[in-house]
Formats: C-alpha cells, sequence, structure tokens
C-alpha cells in the first residue's frame, strides 16, 4: 500500500476529492492508498501527531511502502515560517527528515506555479482558460471576500457550478508535475 497525506479530513475535501479523480482518470487503483487527512497545513510540521504516529507504525509494518505529502504553499505574507512555496518546499523536506521518511516519500505542493503562491483553489483556476480565469477573478474580486477561507470555498463553489460536467482539466500541464508524482507513487504496486 502507499500513503497519501493531505490536508483537510481523509474523507470529504478538495484536496481528497481531486487526488481521487485523478488516481481515477489515470486507472490507478485507488484501493492501493490509505488517505491521511492532517487537518490545517501547521499539523504536517507537528512530529507528534496521531496520523504521523500511524503511518509510521504501517510503514513498520511494511503495510505502506511509499508516501506522498500534497500541501498547499499558501502565502508568505500569511505565515513567514511555512507560507509560501520555498518556506513549504523547506519545512516539509525537514519534517520528512524528520520522521525518518525521505527516501520513501515525495512531495506535492499545491499552488499556482506562474506564482509559486496559493493552494489547490489557486491549481485549478490556473489550470482553466484565460477567460474563463478572468471572469472567475472579476467577481470574486468584485465580492470583496475579505476572509482567506471564504475565498477558497467562494472559489471552488464557483468553480464546481460554473463547469459541473468537467470539475478538473486534467489535461492541463499544470497536473503533469502531480500525474507524474502518483504515477511514481503506485509503481512497483501493482
Amino acid at each position: 500500500m502507499i500513503a497519501i497525506l493531505h490536508e483537510g479530513n481523509a474523507q470529504k475535501t478538495a484536496d481528497n476529492r481531486l487526488i481521487k479523480l485523478l488516481i481515477e482518470d489515470l486507472k490507478l487503483d485507488e484501493k492501493k492508498v490509505r488517505f491521511f487527512g492532517l487537518g490545517s497545513k501547521s499539523n504536517f510540521f507537528k512530529q507528534d501527531i496521531d496520523a504521523y504516529k500511524e503511518l509510521l507504525v504501517d510503514i513498520q509494518e511494511e503495510i505502506i511502502s511509499k508516501v506522498l505529502f500534497v500541501v498547499d504553499a499558501d502565502y508568505e505574507k500569511n505565515d513567514k515560517n511555512y507560507g509560501g512555496f520555498e518556506n513549504t518546499l523547506r519545512e516539509i523536506i525537514s519534517i520528512r527528515k524528520k520522521l525518518n521518511l525521505y527516501k520513501i516519500s515525495d512531495l506535492y505542493i499545491t499552488c499556482d506555479f506562474d506564482t509559486k503562491n496559493g493552494y489547490l483553489e489557486s491549481l485549478i483556476l490556473s489550470s482553466i482558460p484565460k477567460e474563463q480565469k478572468e471572469c472567475i477573478e472579476t467577481f470574486l474580486d468584485c465580492s470583496e471576500f475579505k476572509s482567506k477561507e471564504n475565498d477558497k470555498a467562494i472559489l471552488n463553489q464557483i468553480y464546481n457550478n460554473a463547469y459541473p460536467n468537467a470539475p478538473y482539466d486534467f489535461s492541463s500541464d499544470k497536473f503533469d508535475i502531480l500525474k507524474q508524482k502518483l504515477k511514481n507513487l503506485f509503481k512497483g504496486t501493482e
């Protein structure tokens, strides 16, 4: 088995949904995955959380052989320690080493890869055609939503309502790195 660690809970979150849809799109076997929802991003950097304890036991018992960390970049201006692509990268590499997972794990940081900031919704927004992206961004600007969490939820809802039949364009090159990381994760599990 393999493990995928992501923000939110292990059941119904946007992160989990996107990963499961992408696994399905790649025709990989979701039954070979154990999902670990770590809650908030800050939990990724706490060595003693229950999810890591469970994961390490599963690895020790040879139930899990590979791990993928999927975490949002967020914004450095909001969190000087863990926000932004570079800080997230540095800290996830550090926790992988502290947990002795570096050799069997990989990481994927969700963001808008043009700006290196943001979260899952930023990745999704960056994958749609320019006209659709501008329309959604204009609405968000006009609506004057102040809260980051509201912004993420609103963006996700707008996107899913506007494009219900094709929620994600996995043919976009914006998903290429994540697709490759998932394929690598499943290698040897056939």
